[in-house]
């Protein structure tokens, strides 16, 4: 197992992509915490399924958008690594929200509403993720092809991804001493509920086609590209965004 002794925090981890990374990251060794915010029974059923596969994981509630419940989490997060007897090697921070609006539509709630989400929960989990991750470690972070490949409709989202890829980068190299490394993947339409509430079956057809390989992702191919990055033998790999779409962009 490439992964084993090695622990792992995956934000936004009870569904979707997060979901589907905890369960990769624990099939390789990992101890796995992971936090959700308000699907408790999702998050129950994930420790249940990977221990029923062989793995560790633990769930831990988290509101990546409330500052005030990060040092409480991260505690939460240290205890059970300390139970486990690992320590924290690699940050997944896939925590985030859709929205959709033109410009024009966007009001500056939604703008905070989007940001304190995606673009300052992803900061306060890299920040308070620093002091405890080991020397070798993974700062992995998750955006979407959106920055690069615009959409009309999806500008504060795109916006919001922006930011965690710009602040990907500068963690790179403020990071590079200690030999953590810092990448984001930025995934294309990815079958996923959220994808699904938002997305209308054309538009999936459509995305489908315009790929190189004739389909929309599955959250297995990004949770593999995590898990590539995760493994010791990446650390040569940083400051990167990785687009994972299928050759979309």
């Amino acid at each position: 197992m490439p992964l084993h002794g090695r622990g792992a925090l995956v934000t936004g981890g009870s569904r979707g992509i997060g979901r589907t990374v905890a369960q990769r990251l624990a099939a390789d060794g990992a101890v796995v915490v992971f936090t959700y915010h308000k699907h408790v029974h999702d998050a129950e059923a994930l420790v249940a399924e990977i221990a029923a596969h062989g793995g560790h994981s633990f769930a831990v509630p988290l509101d990546v958008s409330d500052p005030a419940q990060f040092t409480t989490a991260y505690e939460t997060v240290d205890d059970h690594f300390r139970r486990a007897a690992v320590g924290l090697d690699t940050v997944v921070a896939n925590a985030g929200v859709f929205s959709r609006a033109t410009i024009t539509e966007a009001t500056v709630a939604e703008w905070d509403r989007v940001m304190a989400i995606n673009a300052r929960g992803t900061l306060l989990t890299i920040q308070h993720g620093i002091s405890r991750l080991r020397d070798n470690g993974r700062i992995i972070t998750v955006s979407t092809v959106g920055t690069v490949w615009p959409s009309p409709g999806e500008g504060i989202y795109a916006a919001s991804k922006a930011a965690v890829e710009q602040l990907t980068r500068i963690c790179s190299r403020e990071l590079g001493a200690r030999r953590i490394t810092a990448n984001t993947i930025s995934a294309g339409p990815t079958d996923t509920d959220l994808l699904e509430a938002n997305a209308a079956p054309q538009e999936l057809e459509g995305a489908a086609a315009m790929t190189a390989l004739g389909r929309i992702g599955k959250p297995a191919d990004i949770a593999n590209l995590v898990a590539l990055i995760a493994h010791t033998d990446s650390g040569w790999m940083t400051g990167q965004n990785i687009r994972a779409d299928g050759g979309l962009s």
